[in-house]
């Protein structure tokens, strides 16, 4: 099945200048996500496009991440596709320090959670995980697939830590239409290989 291309621009691309401080952007797309207009139906259209991704792509080991702020909520589709085939393993981010790449453990919709730097949930004492492919979440992310985030630099460090030890995990980021903008890549950007929104996969 050949991807399907969203379209070039999201609706809201003319209220963001490509030099906006990135601050500000980001400040401007959490307030956009989270007044999204008929969100439950922005979050279905995203699985019924991410679980055939994950089939397509043969991925045997995902990571992922807990939702925060608004954030498409993956855990349901991790769950059928991990339910779907004997083997298959989901992993969720541990940061161990600020500044490292993140970890990954082994997670189940049955696994035991606790609370993780910034307050986050984590596997509570589950193996570690060294994953094919990374479900990534987006604030913003452009037409050619950069990605906008928190600003911590967490997944930048741990897809380039990966490379550097020859394992390169397929990078598909998670985000909404209304949060696609001209984005400027700065030099420690790293686009995304897979792009899935509402409007589907790219």
């Amino acid at each position: 099945m050949p991807p399907i291309q969203a379209p070039d621009k999201g609706p809201d691309d003319r209220q963001f200048d490509a030099a906006e401080d990135r601050r500000a952007m980001r400040r401007r797309l959490l307030g956009l996500r989270a007044a999204l207009p008929d969100r439950a139906g922005a979050d279905a259209r995203i699985g019924t496009a991410l679980a055939p991704l994950l089939e397509r792509l043969g991925v045997r080991q995902v990571g992922f991440y807990w939702p925060i702020q608004e954030e498409f909520d993956a855990r349901a589709v991790v769950a059928r596709w991990l339910a779907a085939m004997p083997g298959r393993v989901a992993a969720l981010p541990v940061v161990s320090r600020p500044g490292a790449p993140l970890d990954f453990h082994a997670w189940t919709p049955d696994t035991t959670m606790r609370a993780g730097h910034y307050g986050i949930p984590v596997p509570d004492g589950t193996g570690a995980v060294m994953p094919d492919a990374l479900l990534i979440p987006c604030v913003g992310f452009s037409a050619d697939k950069f990605r906008l985030g928190y600003g911590g630099g967490f997944y930048d460090r741990t897809l380039a830590a990966l490379a550097g030890a020859g394992t390169t995990p397929v990078a598909i980021g998670i985000g909404y239409e209304a949060c696609r903008v001209p984005l400027v890549a700065e030099p420690h950007d790293l686009p995304m290989e897979w792009m899935v929104t509402e409007a589907g996969v790219f």
